[in-house]
């Protein structure tokens, strides 16, 4: 397997990030951490392992980065306002810094090749994030075991960038328009299992917001003997990739 990993000063969230690449060819993925996750969190917990039968063929090739904001989310310290500020700068990061690198590295011109995202848990929040903010760089969102209400850690507070960086609040309210337009030819995949310390509700809550604003989606229960936990993401991630990546000649 193919592993690169490099470091870079973010002016965005003014610290360093470091972005791993695993694979030499194929589909690029960009693989967002759980909650307090690091770039190589994937590789720790075995996720780099299922997907090396992709990864070897040339389906695939991964990247995943820090989790700068979903460290803030969860550090038990910080004011809603400045986690959701901090939510924001790490969609500019994303956008502005992240997968310009992911472009360079594939050797294409920006925005003509379809990005995958994906992720679970706070991941899969921000895989949601990412295609509906970004549709002209995203193309397919696998959302595993979504949290996508993160009113929980607001501390009561709703602000502007609360709003603008969460899908459950900005989607019903996205302007008809070039974003929404592109948004309706992508596609979302929500898969949550329906066992221990899983809420299947808030991905069928979000496919009901995507629905109705026309953005095609689908919700994949897996049953109640998958948990929120690793061995279920090692099973659902290898199985989407597959059906939604081409071989290569």
């Amino acid at each position: 397997m193919t592993k690169l990993r490099e470091t870079w000063f973010s002016p965005r969230l003014k610290r360093d990030m470091t972005v791993v690449r695993y694979g030499h060819f194929g589909t690029p993925v960009l693989l967002f951490p759980t909650a307090g996750g690091d770039a190589e969190e994937h590789e720790r917990f075995l996720m780099i392992g299922a997907l090396e039968p992709l990864l070897a063929s040339g389906r695939i090739k991964v990247y995943s980065c820090d989790s700068a904001a979903g460290q803030v989310w969860i550090d038990g310290q910080s004011s809603g306002g400045y986690r959701a500020w901090m939510q924001n700068q790490f969609d500019a990061f994303v956008y502005k810094e992240l997968v310009p690198a992911i472009y360079a590295d594939c050797k294409v011109e920006p925005g003509s090749l379809g990005i995958v995202t994906a992720g679970a848990s706070l991941g899969a929040f921000n895989a949601l994030a990412a295609i509906c903010r970004h549709p002209d760089v995203f193309s397919l969102a696998i959302c595993m075991s979504g949290t996508y209400d993160f009113g929980r850690w607001m501390n009561g507070e709703h602000t502007r960038d609360y709003h603008f960086c969460s899908p459950i609040h900005f989607l019903p309210y996205l302007q008809e328009g070039e974003q929404l337009d592109r948004l309706r030819q992508r596609f979302i995949i929500l898969a949550t299992g329906e066992g221990r310390w899983e809420s299947p509700g808030e991905s069928w809550h979000v496919a009901h917001l995507l629905g109705k604003r026309g953005v095609p989606n689908r919700v994949d229960p897996w049953g109640r003997q998958w948990d929120h936990d690793w061995v279920t993401w090692r099973e659902m991630l290898p199985k989407y990739l597959a059906e939604h990546t081409q071989e290569q000649p």
